[in-house]
């Protein structure tokens, strides 16, 4: 496939690594640095005229890094004559600020959206938005993938016997929580919760039965993990045997993980969306589940033009 390039920021490059092994292409050459005053330098080591390119980046942890680099790459590579360009954003970011929620706020997320329309990106591969919306904050197609085959499968797999109960977080989570339990064939129950400021929440109340039952609380993100731990107290007090969480991007910034150190939380199930740091690698409780193939395959038929309607489930 030589009409096809696949290059990758500083923010996720095992899993670049491994989506170009599933293509079976080698990682397109780029050299990103830095100024002393922190201003990012690109530059590409590729001839890329006249291909097909996807530059992969989650606008992770450092945020505003790791955007200005996409960004910078997306110019770059218009620049260098591609024949299209496609951002695939595993994770992103400003993603919650997606709506209006108090008076002399940004819509922060139709910002970005924004910025990769005008640095030249013909096309958008992302996974899991925070709001599915933010799809129509853009004017050039977006693809938004879901992690539930991957997640679906490790369910499968390792709670083929028990008797479970899908946990939505918050009123918000309920559409996702409701897909998992019909096609696992599985109860519902809601977490109540109420919000108090940014990054702190308290869970109140659970709206269904989970008393002796296997608890797996689906999410898109655990940021803070305040409202995960919580949850899984509340679960927990209601008589739950035991609880797992599954979450497509391990944001886990601030005291997220001492939280689920201390929590009772049985395991957190994540995929590579976004690495891990090493403080969250080191902890049993959390295992990572890659979504290469699905990417890869993503990028795959959309290069060739194929549907990928089968990829959502």
């Amino acid at each position: 496939m030589n009409d096809i390039a696949v290059f990758s920021g500083n923010s996720n490059p095992a899993l670049a690594k491994k989506i170009c092994e599933y293509l079976q292409i080698p990682l397109g050459g780029a050299k990103i640095t830095s100024f002393s005053d922190g201003e990012i330098q690109i530059e590409i080591h590729d001839n890329v005229r006249l291909r097909d390119v996807f530059v992969l980046q989650s606008t992770c942890c450092p945020v505003n890094d790791n955007l200005i680099e996409l960004l910078l790459m997306i110019d770059a590579f218009k620049r260098s004559s591609a024949s299209r360009i496609t951002a695939v954003i595993p994770y992103y970011g400003y993603s919650r600020q997606d709506k209006k929620v108090a008076p002399r706020v940004p819509i922060s997320a139709k910002v970005v959206a924004n910025l990769l329309t005008v640095s030249g990106a013909n096309r958008v591969i992302t996974m899991d938005l925070h709001a599915g919306q933010i799809q129509g904050f853009f004017d050039i197609p977006v693809d938004n993938l879901f992690a539930a085959p991957v997640i679906l499968d490790y369910i499968r797999k390792n709670f083929v016997s028990q008797n479970l109960t899908i946990i939505s977080p918050d009123a918000g989570g309920v559409e996702r929580a409701r897909a998992f339990a019909k096609r696992l064939n599985a109860d519902l129950a809601i977490v109540d919760k109420r919000r108090l400021k940014p990054n702190e929440a308290k869970a109140m109340a659970v709206i269904g039965d989970v008393r002796n039952k296997v608890a797996i609380i689906l999410d898109d993100m655990a940021d803070t993990a305040g409202t995960l731990t919580q949850a899984v107290s509340v679960l927990i007090k209601e008589g739950a045997q035991e609880v797992h969480a599954y979450c497509s991007h391990p944001v886990l910034s601030g005291p997220a993980i001492r939280r689920i150190k201390e929590s009772h939380l049985k395991s957190l199930i994540v995929t590579d969306t976004i690495p891990l740091n090493q403080e969250a690698a080191a902890i049993d409780k959390i295992k990572v589940l890659t979504i290469a193939e699905l990417v890869g395959e993503a990028i795959l038929r959309s290069h060739k033009g194929d549907s990928i309607t089968s990829l959502f489930v």
